[in-house]
């Protein structure tokens, strides 16, 4: 049997963290097993739903390299789910209701308040047909409910929380059809799991009691389920939930200067006990993907480890990889000089700066002055060979006795305007003799 599964966003905004990881780890099961990872865009929510999000959503999957092997939109498919719906309507397993969302709330509060579950009562089942053909005639329209098989206990073996057990007798039977005719997300969506061949279900803790309902609507389909597995939902650094998670997107991490390696290598680890390494690539996670590695605890995303990943993918990357996105001029020597200090591309430009454009040394006192004047008078008798700066510092150290800080220090601050960064040995040459002369002219000057 081909594994297949499927990322299935509403395009009502864009996606965040926890989506993208979602997606990744749907991509990575199929990809394991030799399978197809499908997108679907369940666009039911019409008035909500956007074409520009949708563009977004295939964009941000492009991105991250999660390209799908197909994709389906749930708009398209109107006429399937009403065909299903008349189906399971002649099976009995779906009853209109009228109560109104107020009626509702208080006969809610009212079970609360009595230390009872709050579940639904399932009164519109003792409407007479008589009841209901008058509600039709004044022009009130129906919300519809599934009708849960409440003799029949619902079990499945999920592949990340292990054996679960649900009493239908302690659940409401879900609202699957709003009385505007527009649908909520339950049935459509088993409708279009069997439709699409879809064999393993891999979403968020959250959706733990809709899977419960949702077995039973594919036994009333006449199809098998999915296999299910719900991961631990995405934390805050603070250990909980947070409503930062949900801003958190891809146009988020590309203007911060994350690397799609890096936030693939932070979340396709997320919430196993697997250690993140910023080498593995798709191919390599999806290759060593295993839900048994992942725990019951809540997944803790934290901005300042994708930082450090990212730093470490870009230190990895060749200058192949990145040359049309450095500025024009650098070369794969400049590349290499300089991406140990990178914590991401955004800071390429200062360090190009600093070895091509100006910069600013600081005063430096009368003694420093004197010794950057001797540094400059070296640097214009010394042979700019292969290694100009251990020829200059030789020569300096050799001369003045100067040794450790006191003799590289004030070279760099005059050569770059910085305390720290790249080699001086890589930066030189690249500096050039004509402008390293300049800078220490004007060190000199103050």
């Amino acid at each position: 049997m081909t594994v297949v599964t499927r990322f299935a966003p509403s395009p009502t905004g864009h996606l965040h963290v926890g989506n993208i990881r979602a997606a990744l780890h749907n991509w990575l099961l199929a990809r394991q097993a030799g399978g197809r990872f499908v997108l679907r865009i369940d666009d039911t929510d019409t008035a909500r739903s956007r074409e520009d999000y949708v563009e977004a959503i295939r964009a941000d999957l492009a991105w991250l390299g999660l390209d799908p092997d197909g994709e389906e939109r749930q708009s398209a498919r109107f006429a399937i789910y009403e065909a299903e719906f008349e189906k399971l309507k002649a099976a009995g397993r779906l009853y209109p209701c009228w109560e109104s969302p107020q009626e509702l709330e208080l006969k809610r509060k009212v079970l609360l308040g009595r230390g009872l579950p709050p579940i639904y009562d399932r009164a519109a089942l003792a409407l007479s047909d008589e009841e209901k053909a008058a509600k039709l005639a004044a022009g009130e329209a129906p919300h519809w409910r599934f009708l849960l098989d409440r003799d029949e206990s619902i079990e499945w073996d999920d592949g990340i929380r292990g054996p679960q057990h649900f009493d239908p007798a302690q659940m409401s039977d879900p609202v699957v059809r709003r009385a505007d005719g527009s649908w909520l997300y339950m049935l459509p969506s088993v409708i279009d799991d069997i439709a699409m061949g879809v064999t393993d279900v891999l979403r968020g803790e959250d959706h733990v009691s809709n899977t419960a309902a949702q077995a039973q609507m594919f036994a009333a389909l006449g199809a098998p389920p999915p296999r299910f597995a719900h991961e631990a939902l995405l934390v805050g650094t603070e250990g909980k939930l947070s409503k930062r998670l949900g801003s958190l997107g891809v146009a988020h991490f590309r203007e911060a200067g994350i690397e799609p390696q890096a936030l693939v290598a932070l979340l396709g680890r997320l919430g196993t006990s697997d250690p993140v390494d910023p080498a593995l690539g798709l191919e390599d996670l999806a290759a060593r993907f295993d839900l048994s590695r992942f725990g019951r605890a809540p997944a803790r995303f934290d901005e300042a480890e994708l930082e450090r990943v990212n730093a470490a993918v870009v230190h990895g990357l060749a200058y192949e990889q990145v040359a049309p996105r450095l500025p024009e001029g650098m070369d794969a020597a400049a590349w290499e000089a300089i991406r140990p200090n990178l914590a991401s591309l955004r800071d390429v430009a200062d360090w190009w700066q600093v070895v091509s454009g100006e910069v600013a040394a600081p005063d430096f006192d009368a003694e420093t002055r004197a010794y950057l004047a001797e540094a400059l008078a070296t640097l214009e008798r010394i042979a700019w060979d292969e290694d100009p700066w251990h020829a200059l510092t030789g020569t300096l150290k050799a001369a003045t006795g100067r040794k450790g800080k006191a003799l590289f220090l004030p070279l760099r601050q005059a050569l770059t305007g910085m305390d720290h960064g790249p080699d001086m040995k890589a930066l030189l040459p690249l500096i050039g003799r004509a402008r390293a002369l300049a800078r220490l002219g004007t060190a000199v000057q103050g």
